[in-house]
């Protein structure tokens, strides 16, 4: 069995890690290694490590006892109230140990977190590849996906009536059962997972017909996913409720949608600007023109003034972007001077003509500069 990696290690953060830190790299790394989105081999068990790790630094208790003890804090030996009681009349080594430890013994008057309650289920990233012009102006695509909903007819208790849930006898309710273990110290209690519960608390005594006590049904559903006008590669959609299901009769994690637009063969977008370059000949450059130039919204005059110079940008003001509070960016036009590479033989007399007539020779007036 492969040795396991430091949980900071696999999410690629320091161990002062802030908790916003730790949540954007699980994210970044979910999104990357989703079996739905990446297929490669081994995927599914780094998702599976991103998922372990990200369970225990998410939970500011379960990181305490993993600072400070590692993988061995994880086996339920230590953190969810072990050492509790059991030790006479040196009820006060909790105190010493908090000094010492930091507190991490959460049976010495401070309260376990309630494994019994509902929790939400974890975030499910996923990419869409989306046309430029779409990014532009927003539409709206269907997609297909799996995802697990409550039930309707338990709403995800798994019994088939509320009648039919009743308190686990084992742990009466608690989710935990308790051991002890004789040590020079006394006797110590160990707290641990109800093997009959599995944590919950409650027994079913009828299960629901429809999931058949799993409190879920796993469909494959179709949603229809609205791209808002000016949206850019890397940001993403949030769709409540279609992540991974929640524990104990908690909802839905949330799904997170990145959008990745697709490059266009004319068009650049830079912020809420948009930029493109069109040819013009050295005569139009020369003596002004007007050319019809493309846009986003269809083309446009543009007119091109005597003397223009090599990639000299023009602007169309209010030609870019539409954002969400009712601005709008611009367009920028770089014209690009083409030079013919061949003449016919009428081109070329009205050239020989304009030289031999032009008053201003640019490299004879370079010449004077070294005289």
């Amino acid at each position: 069995m492969a040795e396991k990696r430091d949980y900071y290690e696999v999410l690629g953060v320091d161990k002062s890690a802030t908790a916003d830190q730790i949540k954007k790299a699980y994210r970044k790394l979910a999104m990357k290694y989703h079996p739905d989105v990446n297929k490669d081999p081994g995927a599914e068990d780094k998702f599976k490590e991103i998922n372990e790790a990200y369970e225990v630094l998410s939970d500011e208790q379960k990181r305490a006892t993993y600072d400070q003890y590692g993988f061995a804090g994880m086996d339920g030996g230590f953190g969810q109230g072990g050492f509790q009681g059991g030790f006479g009349d040196f009820s006060d080594l909790g105190d010493i140990f908090g000094s010492f430890f930091g507190g991490g013994f959460g049976g010495f008057g401070g309260q376990s977190r309630n494994s019994n309650a509902p929790r939400q289920g974890n975030d499910r990233m996923m990419r869409m590849s989306i046309n430029f012009m779409d990014s532009i102006f927003g539409k709206t695509e269907t997609v297909s996906l799996e995802v697990d909903e409550t039930c309707k007819h338990c709403n995800g208790s798994g019994a088939e009536t509320p009648n039919d849930v009743a308190t686990c006898s084992t742990c009466r309710g608690t989710g935990y059962v308790m051991t002890q273990q004789r040590s020079p110290f006394g006797v110590i209690q160990q707290q641990s997972v109800c093997p009959d519960c599995h944590g919950t608390g409650k027994k079913v005594t009828k299960v629901c017909h429809e999931c058949n006590g799993k409190g879920y049904e796993h469909k494959r559903v179709k949603l229809d996913i609205k791209i808002p006008e000016g949206i850019q590669s890397g940001q993403q959609i949030r769709i409540a409720g279609k992540g991974e299901r929640g524990t104990n009769g908690g909802p839905n994690g949330d799904l997170y949608i990145e959008m990745l637009v697709k490059p266009h063969p004319t068009f650049t977008r830079q912020g809420n600007d948009i930029y493109m370059s069109a040819p013009i000949s050295a005569i139009d450059a020369t003596i002004g023109t007007t050319i019809a130039v493309p846009t986003v919204y269809g083309d446009v005059d543009l007119k091109i003034p005597e003397g223009t110079q090599p990639n000299q940008k023009f602007r169309l003001k209010g030609k870019g972007v539409k954002t969400a509070r009712g601005g709008q960016g611009d367009q920028y036009v770089e014209v690009r001077i083409e030079i013919p590479k061949k003449l016919s033989k009428k081109e070329k007399e009205l050239y020989e003509q304009l030289r031999k007539g032009q008053k201003d020779n640019p490299f004879e007036r370079f010449k004077k500069a070294f005289k």
